[in-house]
């Protein structure tokens, strides 16, 4: 396995979640052909590590006043609205064999431009607040990867994801009023939840097509707030330029969860990554389709209707690899925007990173 492999394999399991109303996706990228927000199949080496770090934006349209009037009656409590939200993660990879790899993430987020209509009086029409913005360490993400099928002669690799997430995010910060921010725009969820998925890769040439699915099976958290269920769904296909005698290496990218939306991703291979010298730079197109399904919101047993749905995103990106380094950009355009009731959808997300294996 080539440098540049190892480099692409590890961004697999570097970071992940897309994102769904209000925590960041964090995904990731390394080098060689392959996906940029999909996990692919593809592990790391026994005995490799990779590092990485990666930058997430995501703008919001926002709602009007009167918007947000209609989703307070609506719900009969509140609604909310926000502009942007922008996280940083650093990620770890560690390959323990040549077909298990297991990777932690943990980001720092910001939200900003956070409003909300509050029924105060039943007898009178809701009143609109601005919250302000916040920042904060959110929740740790511990994933593992492992491959249970590797046909080296169709290129053919399928991978059972399974994981957890911590609850290490603060959850106690406040609003211009004082008064301590709804669990959904605290950087942590306050509550333990586990993930399992699959990973699919197949690779042609210098193609490679890669798909994912993580269901997070999320439980209560800080202010008695159940986030929501998730299902995170991805498909990648992606080329490489170079034609250099990597050209054809097997790649890999992938992403760890955490919500973004409303609450909130065979046989035995010698590395010869100390032999084989690269053989030049090397630039990656890639194009994904990034969705996740968000249940509603719980709080206290009471279910918000202006939470949940589904967001698909059409998602153009570009890698460059060279050596044991490999940067990336990525930009989304939803292309469905099916949410519940009355919420801020977005209308970009730019997801840019870097990463290095050893």
């Amino acid at each position: 396995m080539s440098t540049r492999f190892a480099l692409a394999t590890a961004a697999g399991l570097l970071l992940v979640q897309p994102a769904f109303a209000h925590h960041p996706t964090a995904i990731s990228g390394a080098g060689g052909a392959g996906p940029l927000n999909t996990i692919s199949a593809t592990t790391l080496d026994k005995g490799q590590s990779a590092f990485g770090a990666v930058y997430e934006f995501i703008n919001f349209g926002g709602l009007s006043d009167a918007a947000l009037v209609a989703g307070a009656q609506l719900s009969g409590t509140h609604d909310h609205s926000i502009k942007t939200i922008e996280s940083v993660a650093l990620t770890y990879a560690y390959g323990v064999t040549t077909d298990l790899t297991v990777s932690v993430r943990l980001p720092w987020i910001r939200r900003t431009g956070i409003r909300e209509a509050e029924i105060e009086d039943p007898a009178e029409p809701p009143e609109i607040f601005n919250r302000g913005d916040n920042s904060g360490i959110g929740d740790l993400t511990l994933l593992s990867q492992y491959r249970f099928y590797n046909d080296r002669a169709t290129r053919t690799e399928a991978a059972v994801l399974l994981g957890v997430k911590a609850p290490t995010g603060v959850t106690d910060r406040r609003n211009n009023q004082g008064e301590v921010f709804d669990a959904e725009f605290q950087p942590g969820s306050g509550s333990w939840d586990g993930l399992f998925g699959l990973a699919y890769t197949k690779r042609f040439g210098q193609w490679s097509f890669d798909a994912n699915v993580l269901y997070m099976l999320v439980t209560n958290g800080t202010q008695d707030t159940d986030l929501g269920d998730r299902v995170l769904y991805n498909a990648a296909i992606s080329y490489r330029l170079t034609r250099d005698a990597s050209a054809i290496a097997p790649m890999k990218l992938g992403a760890l969860p955490d919500p973004m939306w409303h609450g909130g991703p065979g046989a035995h291979q010698h590395s010869h990554a100390h032999e084989e010298a690269p053989a030049g730079p090397a630039w990656d197109l890639v194009l994904e389709l990034n969705g996740e399904w968000h249940a509603k919101e719980v709080q206290a047993g009471v279910k918000d209707p202006n939470s949940g749905g589904n967001t698909l995103y059409l998602a153009p990106g570009v890698r460059y690899s060279k050596d044991n380094w490999s940067s990336f950009v990525s930009v989304g355009f939803p292309i469905v925007n099916d949410l519940n009731g009355i919420q801020s959808e977005p209308d970009i997300r730019i997801v840019t990173g870097l990463s290095v294996t050893f």
